[in-house]
């Protein structure tokens, strides 16, 4: 089973999503678990993560915490700036998915329209 971990500042906002796309990837048969983390905590829960989404109002520190995941080889990926919107669960599910699947070690967000990878 793999684990995405979504970062955010102290953890609020990215619970919400966490608990939308643990609905979602149940209703697919995905076999992910999606955990919320402040970005205090981050270097202590990366150990055994699989992909870390950061939200968007991170974006001023969204190196400093792809090098954190990258010393435990964790890929990361910057969330878009609607991420914890009505359809954002969907997307941050998909984007999680391609980085567990390729291995991109991290990815910005990509326009509005535009396929990501």
């Amino acid at each position: 089973m793999d684990t995405i971990l979504i970062v955010c500042g102290a953890g609020a906002s990215s619970t919400f999503l966490a608990s939308r796309m643990r609905a979602i990837a149940a209703s697919r048969s995905l076999p992910i678990t999606v955990e919320a983390v402040s970005q205090y905590d981050l270097p202590s829960r990366l150990a055994g993560a699989s992909a870390l989404l950061v939200g968007p109002h991170l974006a001023p520190v969204f190196d400093s915490l792809v090098a954190t995941a990258a010393v435990a080889r964790v890929p990361a990926a910057l969330l878009a700036s609607n991420a914890f919107g009505p359809s954002g669960a969907e997307t941050a599910i998909d984007l999680a998915s391609g980085l567990i699947q390729s291995g991109l070690p991290t990815t910005q967000p990509q326009p509005e329209g535009h396929p990501h990878g």
